[in-house]
């Protein structure tokens, strides 16, 4: 599965670079500029963004003190049944293998929940600053005579001399 994820991603950069070579000729021809910018990287290094994503991980800390502390409980149940395996009867081995399996499916339900949980709330989060970020960039890119405005943490950016990386002053325009 990752190799063929990663498969997918070094052609779509494969295709990715000509395509941006070509609008790197097509800009330097009509006289407007390139600019490279992590969008992603910009949204967190924003007072706003800094605040949203310190605020989701507020959400989310109890469900992480909840899960480190059922691993505890987990961990001390099979240390307690390899410490007891010798003088515990087989019906009491059994009975505290059948208790830890109960509890370490419940620890990956609550962890696969958390997560699955924490991935949405911060995609939605990505997502709502990332439109407000795209106008930024796009009034930027419009005032500073920007012909090309790409975000080099989503296309393999080979080469991108110092003046083509906005993220710094789109950041303080934020």
């Amino acid at each position: 599965m990752r190799n063929r994820a990663l498969v997918i991603m070094m052609s779509l950069g494969l295709l990715a670079c000509p395509m941006y070579l070509a609008a790197q000729a097509s800009a330097a021809a009509s006289g407007g500029k390139v600019g490279v910018i992590d969008i992603q990287q910009a949204i967190l290094d924003t007072a706003e963004g800094k605040q949203d994503f310190q605020n989701l991980q507020k959400k989310y800390q109890p469900r992480e003190t909840e899960i480190s502390q059922r691993q505890q409980d987990v961990q001390q149940l099979q240390q307690q049944l390899q410490k007891q395996m010798t003088t515990l009867s087989a019906a009491e081995q059994r009975q505290m293998s059948h208790e830890l399996q109960e509890k370490q499916t419940v620890l990956r339900r609550l962890e696969q929940d958390a997560q699955s949980s924490f991935q949405y709330d911060r995609n939605t989060l990505m997502q709502e600053l990332g439109q407000k970020m795209v106008k930024v960039v796009s009034e930027y890119a419009s005032t500073h005579g920007f012909a090309l405005v790409i975000d080099g943490g989503q296309v393999p950016v080979y080469y991108a001399a110092k003046g083509v990386k906005i993220t710094p002053e789109i950041v303080k325009l934020y």
